[in-house]
């Protein structure tokens, strides 16, 4: 597991549960270590669609964040997650990595 003093950073997390009649649907928040960058790049959403990605953070690997869940940044800005990858490398550190709006 990637060690905790790779994540400097805090984030709040409020996972995506689904849509409703009311609208989107959210976890109560959480707040997890992370490790946040500036960084754009254009990725692929769930529908295939190209969109940019102004921010990359790195959380532990067991922490959920499926795309659609809202994150607050250590800036205070909220944005939405894009896509959400999990990397398991034996012999190295295993992380999420998120890709935010």
């Amino acid at each position: 597991m990637i060690p905790g003093w790779m994540l400097p950073h805090t984030v709040t997390i409020e996972v995506y549960l689904g849509d409703t009649a009311y609208g989107p649907s959210y976890a109560p928040p959480v707040t997890v270590r992370a490790n946040v960058e500036d960084e754009e790049k254009t990725v692929r959403n769930e529908k295939g669609e190209e969109v940019v990605s102004g921010t990359r953070i790195w959380l532990f690997p067991t922490q959920d964040c499926p795309p659609e869940s809202r994150v607050t940044t250590p800036s205070g800005r909220v944005q939405s997650a894009i896509t959400s990858s999990k990397f398991e490398f034996p012999g190295t550190p295993s992380h999420r990595e998120v890709r935010l709006t």
